[in-house]
């Protein structure tokens, strides 16, 4: 049994059962034990899953255009902060630096990765190190204030702790107990009422027998957003649905998956501290707390949309006649814009703090809100 496993069962017995969500926070951040605390968080092909931006620069340098444009819209203010929650190995920054250096913007703005793993953070340094002060790193977003520019998330909402729910005569909530052995479920009352509140907000019905998570930390992740944007844009890039979408009759199961070693599976009680464990994001309540919390949404589409809207058409185009390796290239940007791959599963979100005189180029093909 492993130290996490016996800190998690020593919880329970001393506060008795604990809420899902208490569980897959202790599994993913529990300080020096969980996967994501550890190092043992792996993106790529020897790892547990992939990211956007490990399949190809291209996704990187779109994002740059975005922000680029961002600026713009903003009248190109002199002092431009870029802030990235969760940059993982560091491909994103390191993309979009490399386009932005050469650009106009680059002398007026600062990176800033937040970051709270020590281990991490060296990895992000040694991948962007050739950018020197132009990136920093903060270990919350508490620690950042005042930004002039575009908070950004690429797959970090995903990996928020949930709670999960299901319908038996009234709604009750899942626990995680010990029974000696092995971690298994119970259900009893709710934990807090807010789980009842978050369904009459967004005025879903669940059938008797339905299964499915709520993910009531992204509401107090808008509030730090907001305080620390002055003005600028939010910019979420996450796999999700709406409301609608989410809690369909398709989905009585809920979303909720886990992935050890590129394999998925539907277990998180295994493998503690060893394979992540995600819920798919509901846009609807991102769009309706972040308006409450004086964030207005701007932009919903799926991310093969932005990403042509942005032109990346055009960086084929170029790998055509400069690339090497045109055909892998290929491959592996199709995977970010294709049905089949990354292109409709994951959706992009622009909010914003501020009025500005022009929308964004990234929505100009389809922007998808009022299904939200």
């Amino acid at each position: 049994m492993s130290p996490l496993e016996q800190l998690i069962i020593e919880t329970i017995n001393r506060e008795g059962r604990i809420t899902f969500e208490k569980f897959m926070d202790m599994a993913l951040y529990e300080p020096g034990l969980g996967y994501y605390s550890t190092g043992k968080a792996r993106v790529g092909r020897s790892g547990d899953f992939y990211t956007s931006s490990h399949l190809h620069p291209a996704f990187g340098l779109m994002l740059a255009k975005q922000v680029e444009e961002m600026w713009e819209n903003m009248e190109r203010p002199a002092d431009f902060g870029v802030v990235e929650i969760g940059s993982g190995a560091g491909y994103l920054c390191l993309d979009m630096m490399t386009y932005l250096s050469g650009r106009e913007i680059f002398p007026h703005m600062n990176y800033i990765i937040v970051e709270r793993n020590p281990l991490q953070q060296q990895r992000q340094r040694e991948l962007t190190d050739r950018f020197g002060d132009k990136v920093r790193w903060t270990a919350s977003l508490a620690g950042v204030r005042g930004i002039y520019g575009c908070i950004l998330s690429n797959e970090l909402l995903d990996a928020f702790p949930v709670h999960v729910v299901c319908m038996k005569d009234k709604l009750e909530e899942v626990y995680v107990t010990f029974d000696g052995s092995s971690f298994r479920e119970e259900t009893g009352p709710l934990s807090t009422p807010a789980l009842n509140e978050y369904f009459d907000d967004i005025s879903v019905v669940l059938e008797k027998g339905y299964r499915t998570e709520v993910n009531l930390g992204i509401k107090d992740w808008l509030g730090e957003v907001e305080a620390a944007l002055s003005r600028g844009y939010l910019l979420t890039v996450d796999y999700g649905y709406s409301s609608r979408d989410y809690y369909s009759e398709d989905r009585s199961r809920g979303t909720l998956l886990c992935y050890h070693r590129h394999e998925l599976n539907e277990d998180p009680l295994a493998l503690v501290g060893e394979q992540d464990i995600t819920a798919h994001v509901n846009f609807s309540s991102l769009k309706k707390w972040g308006e409450e919390s004086g964030l207005t949404a701007a932009g919903y589409c799926s991310q093969g949309m932005f990403l042509l809207s942005l032109g990346i058409d055009e960086e084929i185009k170029r790998l055509h006649s400069e690339s090497g390796d045109y055909a892998s290239e290929l491959g592996r940007i199709k995977q970010l814009i294709m049905p089949q791959g990354l292109g409709e599963s994951h959706m992009v979100m622009a909010q914003r703090k501020g009025d500005f005189r022009s929308g964004l180029s990234g929505f100009r093909m389809t922007n998808r809100l009022r299904y939200l």
